[in-house]
């Protein structure tokens, strides 16, 4: 359960698209989180009405894979996304693929500026294995 936990908010995002297409999010997010090596289980992701006829709305979504999930939530009437990016495993070291998984992201999102928190989690403790009963 040790992994390494990603929080960012992006503030500026130039890739405006990204931000108002619930689809092509879906699709950079699941497509990003398997090119870093993550075992994908299941995604979902919702568009939401702009706040007026003028505007389109902003997008949220998830993506649960194994090794834990991304979260990521769209406002693209303030050019602004949301990043929660957790990886951890019992076994080995997953924060190379939580960097890399958020380093894409954004890349295609393009902001202009981001605030970020890396919070490790877990402890090292040792993996209790159940022992086979004996064959008589």
């Amino acid at each position: 359960m040790k992994g390494l936990h990603i929080i960012a908010d992006l503030y500026g995002c130039r890739n405006s698209e990204m931000l108002t297409s619930s689809p092509k999010l879906r699709e950079l997010c699941v497509a990003a989180c398997k090119t870093v090596g993550l075992t994908v289980l299941g995604d979902h992701f919702y568009q939401f009405d702009g706040l007026d006829a003028t505007q389109d709305g902003g997008t949220t979504g998830t993506v649960v894979f194994a090794e834990s999930h991304l979260a990521i939530h769209t406002w693209p009437e303030r050019s602004g996304a949301t990043l929660d990016v957790y990886v951890c495993n019992v076994t080995c070291d997953n924060s190379g693929k939580a960097e890399s998984l958020y380093e894409q992201l954004v890349a295609a999102l393009k902001p202009a500026d981001v605030m970020i928190e890396r919070v490790w989690r877990g402890r090292d403790l040792p993996v209790k294995k159940k022992r086979l009963a004996a064959v008589k």
